[in-house]
């Protein structure tokens, strides 16, 4: 119980940041992030979309086949451990990725932008079935993509993607059965400005290495503390 409660206040803490307002700082960098894309062509728009949209789908409908049975929960406590440990090896996983590729310059940046996404969605995979979700569920990969959205946007778009998670169960009962009906332009752009300016220096030869690194890191430590929370929320409104 006492674990329990400690969760509940980290997760009050947690729904309190994605509720709150955009501050000045976040509104000015979304208006230059909308004032750059307005100069990208439609076509590579398009593009962009097109090619994201086909990564995802190929992790989510790929890894379904490979991941293991929801795991049974005997304590929060226990199931966070996992959780946990399975962040972390993630974290050493994706660190490495982009310190390799950091440290190949221009050409092997571009590499670390698909091998990346697919860390990310893996971990996602695992961390759900950890807290006991079948992730060979549709609605349950559904899911996977909001907490993708919630940990890589803008505070604007993050306040949105909150409201359509509170009492998931009923809210996903009015999500779309066709994956191609899941909004991929919101999608894609929303990751891109959010890991742009993070991922930029990783170009620089010299640096890039120690960029690669760090970066890839942070983006999977915060992506993580977000699909804990996420899943937190939906275990203890349950109970």
């Amino acid at each position: 119980m006492e674990y329990e409660q400690i969760v509940q206040e980290e997760l009050k803490v947690w729904q309190r940041k994605m509720t709150k307002r955009p501050s000045v700082m976040n509104k000015v960098s979304k208006k230059v992030q909308v004032k750059l894309n307005s100069y990208i062509p439609e076509k590579m728009h398009r593009a962009i979309t097109v090619a994201i949209k086909q990564m995802i789908r190929g992790v989510l409908f790929g890894a379904k086949y490979t991941v293991r049975e929801p795991s049974p929960i005997i304590t929060l406590a226990e199931t966070e451990a996992k959780v946990e440990k399975t962040i972390q090896q993630y974290r050493r996983a994706a660190a490495a990725e982009g310190g390799i590729t950091g440290a190949g310059g221009i050409l092997l940046g571009f590499v670390d932008f698909p091998v990346l996404l697919s860390i990310k969605l893996k971990m996602l995979f695992d961390i759900a079935t950890i807290y006991g979700f079948n992730v060979k569920d549709y609605k349950e990969r559904l899911y996977l993509l909001h907490i993708f959205q919630l940990a890589f946007s803008s505070q604007q778009h993050r306040s949105k993607i909150y409201q359509q998670i509170i009492d998931w169960d009923k809210q996903k009962q009015e999500m779309p059965d066709d994956i191609n009906e899941f909004d991929w332009r919101n999608f894609q752009q929303e990751y891109r400005d959010y890991i742009d300016l993070a991922k930029l220096a990783q170009l620089i030869p010299g640096i890039g290495a120690v960029v690669g690194f760090i970066a890839n890191y942070k983006l999977l430590n915060g992506l993580g503390k977000t699909a804990m929370n996420a899943f937190r929320m939906r275990l203890l409104t349950a109970t």
